[in-house]
């Protein structure tokens, strides 16, 4: 596993912004579409839908298999890079990018209330957001439940007019709640998505104890696998982070 890290200018870190998010997807150079939803309140419709993951730190014995970066957990796999989001004025991480095999899941978890979905709510700003980009969202039934899939106006590298493709999904679980971001070849391709669906669905959350208004983020830091060793004895393949470039704002 392969380590960077990347700043990000914008001050919020609110789940319903869309914009940054969806300019991680592939462009397409074509307007056509690209080929259990929680319930809207209540703890027993989230713990029917999480059966096979994401996880509560409750629910899953991680042991050393897994990479802590705080408020999430996540199973490593040959290939996957991995990339911290920094927010520039803070210096807090604020995300976690997964790359795996030309596509990418970029992952948040946040407080949420004990027995209210914030995903039917989260998915009508994303809506907003796009739209007020001139973009275009629809949403579908797919393995991880309800998801928004978004468009937005870019520009291929011929020139011609296209747009970039991202899939939202999220998932509540007791206390949080939990928003992955599809991007690259996976967004637009369901066959190529499979890797980062397990990847999402393996993810095991920290919530923690203390108590937290609804929607802020879950602290996340930097892995101690990451920080230079003489010998790389935690987990093979792990290395010091590199900066790697800042993120671009659409729109």
């Amino acid at each position: 596993m392969v380590f960077g890290r990347r700043k990000k200018r914008s001050d919020s870190a609110e789940p319903a912004d869309g914009t940054e998010a969806a300019g991680t997807g592939e462009v397409a150079a074509s307007a056509d579409e690209p080929g259990g939803e929680t319930g809207s309140a209540g703890q027993p419709d989230k713990d029917a839908f999480r059966t096979g993951g994401p996880f509560d730190s409750a629910e899953k014995d991680t042991g050393e298999d897994y990479l802590d970066l705080g408020a999430l957990k996540i199973r490593p796999r040959e290939g996957l890079q991995l990339r911290l989001e920094v927010e520039e004025r803070t210096q807090r991480v604020i995300a976690v990018t997964l790359d795996l095999a030309g596509s990418s899941l970029q992952l948040q978890a946040f407080a949420a209330p004990k027995s209210e979905s914030l995903w039917p709510e989260i998915r009508e700003q994303i809506a907003a957001s796009v739209g007020s980009q001139g973009g275009e969202v629809e949403e579908l039934e797919g393995p991880l439940g309800t998801e928004v899939v978004a468009k937005l106006p870019a520009q291929t590298p011929d020139g011609k007019t296209g747009y970039r493709v991202a899939r939202f999904v999220g998932v509540d679980g007791p206390r949080w709640f939990l928003r992955g971001v599809i991007g690259g070849a996976a967004a637009l391709d369901r066959e190529k998505s499979a890797d980062l669906e397990d990847l999402f669905r393996s993810t095991v959350v920290v919530r923690g104890s203390q108590p937290l208004p609804p929607r802020d983020l879950l602290q996340l830091r930097l892995p101690k696998e990451a920080a230079p060793q003489p010998e790389p004895e935690a987990k093979p393949g792990l290395g010091a982070p590199e900066r790697g470039p800042e993120i671009t704002h659409i729109g």
